[in-house]
C-alpha cells in the first residue's frame, strides 16, 4: 500500500526529500508531472485535463491501494483523481483544497501567467536569470538548496508547461472537485491547512474545503507554501497520524 506524492509548480520531486526522512513508512513513490522533473511527450499539451489523464495512467500501473498526496497543482490533480477515480486510491491529501471553494480567486502570479504576453515575460524573468540567481531566489522563497537547484535545471520546458497549465484552468469552478460524490464513493481525505500559504486564499478556505469533503484537517500554524521543507517533522506528523487512523479503522 504505497504512498504516492505528486508535486506542483514550479518545482520537482526534490521538494519531498526532507519530508520523506520524517515519514513513518518507506513505501514511498514520487511522481513527476511532465515538464516538472520529467520529459514532456511530443503530443502533450500540458493542460489540466491532460495532467489528470497522466496521473490516472500512472496510478493504474501501481499495485495495491494508494495513499495519494498532492502539493500545489499536484494537489489539484490529486483532488480531481479523488473526484473521478476514487477506485484507484485508499485516501487523498491535498494542501490546496481551498482552490475548490466557489469564492476562491487565482493568486496574482497565476493571473499574470494566464495573461498572454505578461505571462511569457514573467516566465522569461524567472528562468532567464543566471542559474545561481534562480537558486538564490527560490531558496529565499522557502525551498531547500537541493530543491531549488532541481527546479532551476528544469528551465524553459517547465516554463512552457506552467503557462499552458494555468491557461487551461482559468475557471476553477468548471472543474469537478468531487463535492457531489456520495458518502459511499468518497475516500478518506486530509486537508493540509498551512496558515501562512499566500497562494490558497487564506486558512478559512482550507477549513471550508475540509468540511465540504468530510475530510480531516491538519492545521500547520505559521507554515507557508512549502511546509514540507519548512518543517518536515510537523508535516510528516500530520500524515503519520492520518495514516495511523486509517490503519486502525
Amino acid at each position: 500500500m504505497p504512498v504516492v506524492f505528486v508535486h506542483g509548480v514550479p518545482e520537482t520531486a526534490a521538494i519531498w526529500g526532507p519530508l520523506r526522512g520524517e515519514l513513518a513508512r518507506t513505501d514511498v513513490i514520487t511522481l513527476s508531472p511532465p515538464g516538472f522533473g520529467a520529459a514532456v511527450p511530443d503530443d502533450f499539451g500540458a493542460t489540466s485535463d491532460e495532467y489528470l489523464r497522466w496521473l490516472i495512467a500512472e496510478l493504474e500501473l501501481i499495485d495495491g491501494s494508494i495513499d495519494l498526496v498532492g502539493h500545489d497543482w499536484g494537489g489539484n490533480h490529486v483532488q480531481r483523481v479523488a473526484a473521478t477515480r476514487p477506485d484507484l486510491i485508499r485516501s487523498w491529501c491535498n494542501d490546496v483544497a481551498g482552490a475548490s471553494d466557489p469564492a476562491y480567486v487565482w493568486h496574482d502570479l497565476a493571473q499574470v501567467w494566464q495573461t498572454p504576453g505578461a505571462g511569457e515575460a514573467a516566465i522569461q524573468q524567472m528562468f532567464g536569470a543566471p542559474f545561481d540567481e534562480q537558486v538564490a531566489n527560490l531558496v529565499a522563497l522557502g525551498m531547500t538548496t537541493e530543491a531549488a537547484k532541481a527546479t532551476a535545471k528544469a528551465g524553459p520546458e517547465m516554463g512552457k508547461c506552467i503557462l499552458a497549465l494555468y491557461r487551461s484552468a482559468v475557471d476553477l469552478s468548471a472543474i469537478d472537485w468531487g463535492t457531489g460524490l456520495s458518502t459511499e464513493e468518497r475516500r478518506p481525505g486530509l486537508v493540509i491547512n498551512a496558515t501562512e500559504d499566500q497562494f490558497v486564499g487564506g486558512p478559512e478556505f482550507a477549513h471550508r474545503a475540509a468540511e465540504r469533503f468530510g475530510a480531516t484537517e491538519a492545521v500547520l500554524d505559521g507554515l507557508g507554501h512549502w511546509w514540507m521543507m519548512q518543517d518536515p517533522t510537523r508535516g510528516a506528523a500530520a500524515l503519520n497520524a492520518f495514516y495511523a487512523d486509517l490503519d486502525n479503522r
